[in-house]
């Protein structure tokens, strides 16, 4: 467990007020408060447990950082903690003392003598970190939604607009919480509160090249570079093992892993005994090709049904990523055979390309580079015609129309079943009375709007930073690593790949409809010609499979649904279209929406929320 929770309020408190909340919000996670990390003043604490925290006090200011911080050089002098190092960071640069900080962290500022707190962390959003003002003009912080939640100063209640964006998203992305009131910080964001006045800003924002270039080999080798000294800095002294699903990223971090420490990887996979979901073949054959110290495990329906209340108890908030499941099991392999860190691949179709919808999107894209006269006098009027939809090629042409007509990022979202459905049909009336349904489409623009770059493709990639890495594939794998008693480490993430991918151009990342050129022409001759060609694999956990062929998992999901429809969100009737149509459609598809319902309702009865 790797916790940290802090609060400041201008009214001095009682040393029995200050333990009373310090015992409170420990409770949240079980933590024992023994072998908690605790800085406190009348006006504040920070408290921290686990590894990778660091806590300080100096003339009535506290400190707190955790991660693997990596200090600018000349900022940090020699014995001096991160904690320590931060407090002189602040007193020189105050507000700006995130930008002389790289790596993962999350840091937390309590400057008593100005009625100050100040937040931030990494730029990537590996770190996680929550806050909501208190009822005295104070503020109360945590890596952890519900720690922030349980503050008695806090207290707040689960919001409809969080559940809704839960399920229009599988989680609940920044800025927002399941919380009333409670806030999220985005990648590379500050927060400063004064006296009740709460400042955000964004410390970094990655610079994006639009323009062509022709430097292809000097980039590529500067690149290998970059990508063996990622892999060296991530593993660090440590003993180390790796995740291996056979991808480009997984693989190419394992080879790189064998080199640097001169003997085979560790490595942990996990496959499938189901058609259609197990690429456990291009595990074995990126063992082979690096010579891994490979460990393989099949995962089953009795896995699932054990992990779902772990998932549930796990994380801060709903999360209904299933492929939690395979990262939880890989994490506890290696822990058991003795390891304590482990690296991840996640980041390189984020950052270099690597996603379907990018070459998608860029289809549609090609239609708005056509003379508004041609579009708008004859492709739409042609479109619009009386029984178009009655013929395949026209048909296509009404469907191709349609989407493009969609601005980007909304177009993404047209296949989205909270986007397609009318709403009426899935909510219960009160329910959509305390929402807006247009908050998903905000959440979704500020990213791609506030991207630094004109260019669809690097907006695309900028919009997946945060939302498919920051809010969703780190925080899956960082919190099923972190349940597994382990730490993980991203290579493909350091500061200085990202702001190199900045540099490749888009003709680069998506080369006419060929996903990742560069990383992949980069990367040929070292990876295997078939890992670099094979197609990119979207299935994940055979939850849906699973769900009609094992009676337990079948039980489990049956019960919680039935509690869920008591909550009285949903309209009943659409609960059971979805059930009907798992049975009788799509198994894979409707079973997804079956994982994101139960892992909401176990989330709840977990955290205490009684219907």
């Amino acid at each position: 467990m790797q916790d940290f929770c802090g609060w400041f309020t201008p009214a001095l408190q009682a040393e029995s007020a200050v333990q009373d909340t310090l015992d409170r919000l420990l409770a949240v996670r079980g933590a024992n408060p023994a072998l908690a990390q605790v800085v406190t003043h009348a006006n504040g604490a920070v408290i921290a447990t686990g590894i990778n925290a660091s806590l300080a006090q100096h003339n009535d200011v506290l400190a707190l950082i955790v991660g693997r911080p990596e200090f600018a050089p000349g900022s940090r002098q020699a014995h001096e903690t991160p904690a320590f190092c931060l407090l002189r960071l602040w007193r020189n640069h105050g507000r700006e003392l995130p930008q002389h900080i790289h790596g993962n962290f999350a840091l937390a500022i309590i400057d008593t003598r100005t009625q100050t707190t100040f937040l931030a962390i990494d730029r990537v959003g590996i770190q996680t970190l929550a806050f909501a003002p208190t009822a005295e003009q104070g503020l109360a912080f945590s890596n952890r939604a519900d720690v922030v939640a349980a503050h008695p100063a806090v207290a707040a209640a689960i919001d409809p607009q969080g559940i809704f964006n839960y399920l229009y998203f599988f989680v609940v992305p920044a800025p927002g919480t399941i919380f009333q009131g409670v806030s999220k910080l985005l990648p590379g964001e500050w927060v400063c509160a004064t006296a009740g006045n709460i400042e955000r800003g964004f410390y970094w924002q990655l610079q994006y090249r639009d323009a062509p270039r022709d430097d292809f080999k000097e980039q590529s080798a500067r690149f290998k570079q970059l990508l063996r000294d990622g892999v060296a800095r991530a593993k660090g002294e440590d003993e180390t093992a790796a995740f291996l699903s056979g991808g480009t990223d997984s693989s190419t971090v394992a080879g790189l892993l064998t080199e640097i420490q001169g003997k085979p990887a560790r490595t942990y996979s996990i496959g499938f005994a189901a058609d259609g979901f197990d690429e456990m073949e291009y595990a074995r054959l990126a063992a082979r090709h690096f010579g891994l110290d490979a460990r393989e495990y099949y995962l089953t329906p009795d896995d699932v049904l054990a992990a779902i209340p772990l998932i549930a108890k796990q994380y801060d908030e709903p999360f209904a990523n299933e492929s939690a499941v395979s990262a939880y099991f890989c994490a506890k392999l290696a822990k058991a055979d003795g390891y304590r860190v482990m690296l991840g691949g996640d980041g390189g179709d984020e950052i270099f390309g690597g996603n379907e919808r990018y070459a998608k999107q860029k289809i549609f894209e090609y239609y708005h580079a056509l003379p508004a006269l041609l579009r708008e006098e004859l492709i739409e009027p042609i479109a619009g015609l009386p029984g178009m939809a009655r013929f395949l090629p026209t048909r296509k042409l009404q469907s191709y129309v349609r989407q493009a007509r969609i601005p980007l990022p909304e177009r993404m979202e047209s296949y989205n079943a909270m986007y397609r459905q009318p709403l009426a049909e899935m909510f219960k009336p009160d329910f959509l009375a305390a929402i807006n349904p247009g908050i998903p489409t905000l959440l979704l623009k500020d990213p791609y709007e506030r991207a630094a770059t004109t260019h669809f493709i690097n907006r695309m990639l900028h919009l997946d930073i945060k939302f498919t890495l920051a809010d969703n594939d780190l925080r899956k794998v960082t919190k099923m690593v972190e349940a597994a008693g382990m730490e993980v480490r991203y290579p493909l993430l350091s500061d200085a790949l990202m702001e190199f991918s900045g540099e490749v151009p888009p003709d680069w990342k998506v080369k006419g409809q060929y996903l990742r050129w560069f990383f992949k022409r980069a990367l040929t001759g070292y990876l295997p010609d078939a890992i670099i060609k094979k197609q990119k694999h979207g299935f994940g956990l055979p939850f849906g499979l699973w769900l009609r062929e094992h009676a337990p998992l079948r039980e489990r999901v049956a019960d919680r649904l039935a509690d869920f429809s008591r909550r009285g969100w949903l309209q009943p009737a659409h609960i059971e279209r979805i059930r009907h149509a798992h049975q009788t459609e799509h198994a894979t598809y409707f079973g997804r929406m079956l994982w994101l319902l139960v892992t909401l309702e176990e989330w709840l009865e977990a955290h205490g929320q009684s219907r």
